[in-house]
């Protein structure tokens, strides 16, 4: 059983010795350390005897050293050199200058941020590249060899990232060609326009919303299960496995759910599109009593078809990103969950910024195209 730690002082010749005694760990120094500082600050030359001193660890060592005011001599302990060593050591932390953290500006604290902010994505757009460059050199390689093609988990991956979400995409895109059709006709009525909320309907979603809302929504929905579900795997060192067993994870893995997403997210976009028109033309036969006879008749001699294969044309690009974004976050996943989040969180929001960037370069484009 550990005894406490405990002292006494006494006198040998005028001179005042404190002999200190027990255990001077965590479990049993109480509130000695307080004591025996004020008694030294009554006794300021008196003679420190560890005699029968216990054992010690380091809050007991401190306390010793903060009573003699880091004084106390490691002669001491000659016979107990773990002692003596412990000792010097935590005289030395002891006397260690704690220099203060100098104050900042906020503003050197957002300038520093946001310079973190910019290495940390160029570091991610390199990291990007070389995925898609290593995904590149595989796609050739199953060229070559269409056999390696794994078929049946690009099928189901087309069922599962594209049929699946085809009634959350058509909701989503009904509802925001109505939201359209209602501004459009507010808008227009004012200067006495509201027939040409037809045209404004067609181009912004066989032009913009159809492929916008299809790559969103495929942003949130696949690309965060594409990296949870690789990063799963790379957590439970599957991936490893694969590798030991001579399977290369990008033809296993990668592979299949790009394809898969190239092919389903223009089917997805055209589902978007019709869904976003007929939205539209029940608000406009609605609110403006265009029957649809009219409504389609001006959509296919005004709006014309150029603006349905402008939208359609981003559809396999966006498609194609989606995937190269999720899959790389889940290959980037480290061995816990928290990494986990982190990674799936990413590639959600990387790949919306990536599909409004791609947007805005398509429509750049086209514009100076005059298409």
């Amino acid at each position: 059983m550990a005894d406490r730690a405990e002292f006494q002082v006494s006198g040998d010749g005028g001179e005042p010795v404190v002999a200190v005694s027990g255990d001077w760990v965590s479990a049993t120094i109480g509130r000695a350390p307080d004591r025996l500082l004020e008694q030294m600050k009554r006794s300021p030359g008196a003679r420190v005897d560890v005699s029968r001193l216990g054992r010690v660890d380091t809050a007991g060592a401190f306390a010793l050293l903060r009573a003699t005011d880091c004084d106390l001599s490691t002669e001491l302990f000659a016979d107990r050199p773990d002692t003596q060593r412990l000792i010097e050591f935590i005289r030395e932390e002891a006397r260690t200058e704690r220099r203060p953290e100098p104050k900042r500006h906020p503003f050197y604290d957002l300038l520093v941020r946001a310079g973190e902010g910019v290495v940390q994505f160029g570091l991610t757009f390199g990291r990007i590249l070389a995925f898609a460059g290593r995904l590149m050199l595989t796609l050739f390689n199953t060229v070559k060899r269409p056999s390696r093609l794994r078929t049946a988990s690009t099928v189901d991956l087309m069922e599962r990232a594209g049929v699946d979400a085809l009634p959350v995409v058509c909701v989503t895109s009904f509802f925001v060609g109505a939201v359209i059709a209602f501004l459009g006709a507010q808008l227009l009525a004012q200067f006495g326009a509201s027939v040409f909320t037809v045209e404004l309907i067609g181009i912004s979603v066989m032009r913009e919303f159809g492929v916008v809302i299809t790559g969103v929504l495929l942003a949130g929905r696949s690309a965060s299960s594409f990296a949870a579900e690789i990063g799963a795997m790379k957590m439970n060192q599957e991936v490893d496995a694969m590798q030991v067993l001579g399977i290369d994870p990008f033809e296993a893995l990668v592979l299949p759910r790009l394809i898969a997403m190239v092919l389903m997210t223009p089917i997805l976009t055209f589902a978007a599109t019709i869904a976003g028109l007929g939205g539209g033309m029940l608000v406009v036969w609605s609110v403006l009593d265009v029957t649809p006879t009219v409504f389609t008749n001006r959509l296919v001699s005004i709006v014309g078809e150029t603006h349905f294969y402008v939208g359609m044309s981003k559809a396999p690009i966006i498609g194609a990103v989606v995937a190269l974004i999720g899959c790389q976050q889940g290959m980037e996943v480290g061995g816990d969950v928290e990494a986990l989040g982190r990674r799936v969180t990413a590639a959600v929001v990387q790949a919306i910024f990536a599909i409004i960037l791609i947007d805005a370069v398509f429509a750049l484009t086209y514009m100076q195209f005059n298409i």
